[in-house]
C-alpha cells in the first residue's frame, strides 16, 4: 500500500446506525467503512478517485450507553417538495406536532484510526495520480483542514482527526469478536437503485480488516 494513509479520529459519542433499527437508533459496535469514507471525504474528496477502507483499528474499548434524543416523526415528501416548486405553497415541518422523544443506544469515548488508499476513476484528469492525491490528503490532515466538520456516524456526534505519519506506530486495544454481518457501502453505480452491501466483520486483536471482505446483499 505504497500510496496507503493512516487517519486518527476520535470524540465523545458516535453511532453506527444498524439499517435493521432504524426507528430507535442501535450502533454497531465499531465504526463501518462507509462512516470511516465518509469521514475522510470530509478532509478531502476529489472526483477523480475514490477512497478504499483497508483496516478500521479500535484504540479505544467499546463501550455503549443510552440516550434520548428529540426527532421528528415524519419528513417532507419528495412530491411535496415538487408541488411547491409549481404552487409556492409553505413547505416545512412544524416541530411543535412532529417532535418525539427516541432512545438510542450509542457508542461513548471513541478512538479509533482509518487505513486507506485511493483507487482512480473515469474523472480523473491526465495529471492526476495516486501520489498527488495522498499528498493533497495529508497535508490538509496535518493541517486540521476540512470541507465540513467530520462526524461519527451522525452529525451530532462530531469527529476530532489528525494524521499519522509514517514512521509512527499506533497502540489498538487488543480485542477480538464476531461482529456478524455489517454494512460496507453503498452501491451507487445505478442511480435508480442504490443497492446495500454487506460483508461479515471480524475484529482480530483490535484491527477489522476488510481486504478480501465477501460482499452480500
Amino acid at each position: 500500500m505504497s500510496y496507503g494513509v493512516r487517519i486518527e479520529c476520535w470524540g465523545d459519542y458516535a453511532c453506527f446506525t444498524r439499517p435493521e433499527m432504524k426507528v430507535e437508533r442501535v450502533s454497531y459496535d465499531i465504526m463501518t467503512p462507509s462512516a470511516a469514507r465518509g469521514l475522510v471525504e470530509a478532509i478531502y474528496w476529489h472526483p477523480g478517485m475514490r477512497y478504499i477502507i483497508d483496516a478500521i483499528g479500535l484504540m479505544s474499548p467499546i463501550q455503549f450507553t443510552n440516550v434520548r434524543r428529540n426527532e421528528v416523526k415524519s419528513k417532507i415528501l419528495s412530491s411535496s417538495v415538487l408541488k411547491n416548486g409549481t404552487s409556492g405553497e409553505p413547505l416545512g415541518i412544524v416541530t411543535t406536532q412532529e417532535i418525539v422523544q427516541r432512545a438510542s443506544t450509542i457508542l461513548k469515548d471513541v478512538h479509533y484510526y482509518i487505513d486507506l488508499h485511493f483507487k482512480m476513476t473515469e474523472k480523473a484528469n491526465a495529471g492526476d495520480n495516486p501520489g498527488k492525491f495522498k499528498e493533497m490528503l495529508s497535508r490538509r490532515a496535518r493541517k486540521g483542514q476540512c470541507y465540513h466538520q467530520p462526524y461519527l456516524g451522525c452529525r451530532e456526534f462530531p469527529a476530532s482527526f489528525r494524521l499519522v505519519e509514517d514512521d509512527e506506530v499506533v497502540q489498538v486495544y487488543p480485542e477480538s469478536r464476531d461482529l456478524g454481518y455489517m454494512l460496507y457501502d453503498m452501491d451507487y453505480s445505478d442511480g435508480e437503485h442504490i443497492i446495500p452491501r454487506f460483508f461479515r466483520a471480524k475484529l482480530e486483536d483490535g484491527v477489522l480488516y476488510l481486504k478480501g471482505s465477501e460482499m452480500h446483499q
